[in-house]
């Protein structure tokens, strides 16, 4: 069933915008003109992806960098944790907690990331309209 969830004029060149649909929630992407519509919630912690930027055809978390494909909706890499230490004087990076970094490191190489749906674009006129 195609549903009209926004007109064109909201979603500019690179731009995103979340939509609810039938209780579901779903990014729009303009990539290059083009427009394709994604499940918002990221595939490893439901972070939101419109938080996030949009390159190209590629979607990138901001809670850990997972990147997706939002022609094909795949999941391109596994999360990237950011290491929040602090500098002292000499240079030298401190840790906040200690031995973070590996914990980390060894947990997310057990972690699965999922795809994200894609759902099928009909622009029509000024109006966007998704199947679902």
């Amino acid at each position: 069933m195609l549903v009209e969830v926004a007109k064109t004029i909201e979603l500019g060149p690179g731009g995103v915008k979340a939509v609810n649909v039938n209780e579901k929630e779903i990014l729009l992407c303009n990539c290059d003109g083009n427009v394709y519509a994604v499940d918002r919630r990221c595939g490893h912690m439901n972070a939101p992806l419109d938080f996030g930027t949009l390159e190209g055809r590629y979607l990138t978390c901001p809670m850990h960098s997972v990147q997706f494909d939002v022609t094909t909706g795949e999941a391109l890499n596994l999360p990237l944790y950011h290491y929040s230490g602090e500098e002292t004087e000499d240079g030298r990076e401190t840790k906040i907690i200690d031995n973070y970094p590996e914990h980390m490191g060894a947990l997310f190489s057990h972690i699965k990331v999922c795809n994200i749906q894609t759902y099928p674009v009909r622009v029509e006129g000024d109006s966007i309209k998704i199947d679902i």
